[in-house]
């Protein structure tokens, strides 16, 4: 592939949205508020589990010295 049609293909395309000035639509925002319990949760188990597992094969190796 030459250096001209890569330069073509890494150009973005640009999408512009109309506004409008309509009075009666009442502007609404939403606010990003992720819920991450269930992940802290995962990550926690995982934790422990990782480390349980270490701890199993740290307890091995003076055994089967």
């Amino acid at each position: 592939m030459s250096k001209k049609s890569k330069r073509q293909s890494r150009q973005r395309s640009t999408v512009t949205i109309p506004e409008t000035n309509n009075s009666s639509s009442k502007a609404t925002s939403y606010e990003f508020n992720p819920d991450y319990s269930e992940t802290v949760k995962d990550l926690k188990r995982i934790g422990i589990l990782a480390g349980a597992f270490f701890a199993v094969l740290i307890a091995l190796s003076f055994f089967l010295r």
